[in-house]
């Protein structure tokens, strides 16, 4: 199915004049995490389509990122952002395509968007050097992970969270 997507949604590299909207996916992605786990994650507030707006944008200029959007002829349709990372000894890992975050908006979802995207994504971290890539998902994103899966993802890591429970004494 993601061949027939293909024709009809376009992937190319984001441009300041999407960042607003690539802004209000990154606000539904926090929103997103935070109903899966509201201890966990952040809740979003009022500022954070324009503070994930303006962080996207000075994204933009750096060589190492990958910001690609899909659009079809009306509009975007999702965003994924990624970046060649080199070691880092805290995760145990190389050199690394990260895939930091990707959103496919709603009314598209199921129709290949997701994977283009990733496919894309990977295809530009290999030029920029990857050889590995990693990414991370919510426990509970059961449509996200069966995606990864279906791109060639495996599950490597766990995290764990605790929380202090104040009442309790020490």
């Amino acid at each position: 199915m993601a061949a027939a997507v293909q024709n009809v949604v376009k992937i190319r590299p984001a441009t300041p004049a999407d960042v607003e909207v690539v802004g209000q996916w990154g606000a539904d992605l926090v929103a997103l995490h935070h109903e899966f786990d509201a201890e966990r994650f952040v809740p979003a507030g009022a500022a954070t389509p324009a503070k994930y707006a303006t962080f996207i944008e000075s994204q933009l200029r750096r060589l190492e990122v990958v910001i690609l959007v899909a659009e079809d002829e009306k509009s975007l349709v999702g965003y994924i952002y990624a970046a060649y990372e080199g070691s880092d000894y805290m995760s145990l890992r190389g050199p690394a395509g990260v895939m930091h975050d990707i959103f496919v908006d709603p009314a598209h979802r199921g129709q290949g968007v997701g994977r283009s995207l990733l496919e894309a994504a990977i295809q530009e971290l290999t030029v920029r050097g990857a050889r590995l890539f990693v990414l991370s998902t919510a426990y509970r994103n059961h449509a996200a992970q069966k995606l990864f899966a279906g791109v060639g993802f495996r599950p490597t890591m766990i995290e764990m969270t605790y929380e202090r429970d104040q009442s309790r004494p020490e």
